[in-house]
C-alpha cells in the first residue's frame, strides 16, 4: 500500500463551510478519506486556514514529517488562503518555491507533487474579480515553478471540482472529483 502525505489547507481537512465552527465533512466525504478508500494509506495534514509556510516554519514541518516517517509521495496544494489575505500569484508562488526547496531535502525519496487548487468562483468569500484572476495566475505560476524545479505538477481545476456558496470550498460532489482526479496523478507517478 502507497503512503501518502498531503499538505494543505481547509479542502485538504475536508472542511463543511455549512459548519459554524470549521468542522469537517462527516466520514467518507472528504477527498483524503475518498483516496485511503481507493487502496492509499492517507496521512493528512490539512489545517483550516493554512497559509504557505514561511521559512521560519520550516523546522516544525520538518519534525512533524519526520514523526509520519517514510512515504511514497508528499501532496501540497496551498496557496488560496494566501491570496485570500492580500498576496498577489506572484508572491504566492515565491512562498512555495521556499517551500518546495525545503520538503526536497526533507522528504527522501518520495514523489513530490505540487497541486494547483481549483480556480476560486465568486461567492461569499470571493466578492471580486481580481481574486478569481489571481487564482487562475497562481495556476499559471505553480505550473512554470514546478516546471523549474523537477516536481510533479497537477491542475484540480481540470478535474470537474465544484465549489460551494463561498467560492473557494468544495463541495461533496467536488471532493468525489478531486479523489478521482488526485488517485489518477498518484497511479500515474507512482506506477
Amino acid at each position: 500500500m502507497k503512503r501518502i502525505c498531503c499538505i494543505g489547507d481547509s479542502n485538504t481537512f475536508g472542511h463543511d463551510p455549512r459548519s459554524r465552527i470549521g468542522e469537517p465533512y462527516v466520514d467518507g466525504v472528504r477527498w483524503a478519506e475518498r483516496l485511503a478508500q481507493q487502496g492509499f494509506e492517507v496521512i493528512n495534514t490539512g489545517r483550516n486556514g493554512l497559509s504557505i509556510p514561511l521559512e521560519r516554519d520550516f523546522p516544525a514541518l520538518g519534525e512533524r514529517l519526520r514523526s509520519i516517517g517514510p512515504v511514497d509521495a508528499v501532496t501540497v496544494m496551498l496557496g488560496t488562503n494566501d491570496l485570500l489575505r492580500g498576496a498577489d500569484a506572484g508572491t504566492a508562488a515565491d512562498r512555495m518555491e521556499k517551500l518546495l526547496g525545503f520538503l526536497r531535502g526533507s522528504v527522501g525519496e518520495a514523489k513530490l507533487l505540487l497541486i494547483a487548487p481549483p480556480p476560486m468562483i465568486r461567492g461569499e468569500w470571493v466578492p471580486t474579480d481580481s481574486l478569481i484572476e489571481e487564482s487562475k495566475g497562481m495556476t499559471e505560476k505553480y505550473r512554470e515553478l514546478a516546471e523549474r524545479s523537477g516536481v510533479v505538477f497537477a491542475d484540480a481545476g481540470e478535474w470537474g471540482v465544484e465549489l460551494t456558496f463561498d467560492g473557494v470550498h468544495f463541495t461533496a460532489a467536488g471532493h468525489a472529483a478531486f479523489a478521482e482526479g488526485l488517485k489518477a496523478v498518484l497511479e500515474q507517478i507512482l506506477a
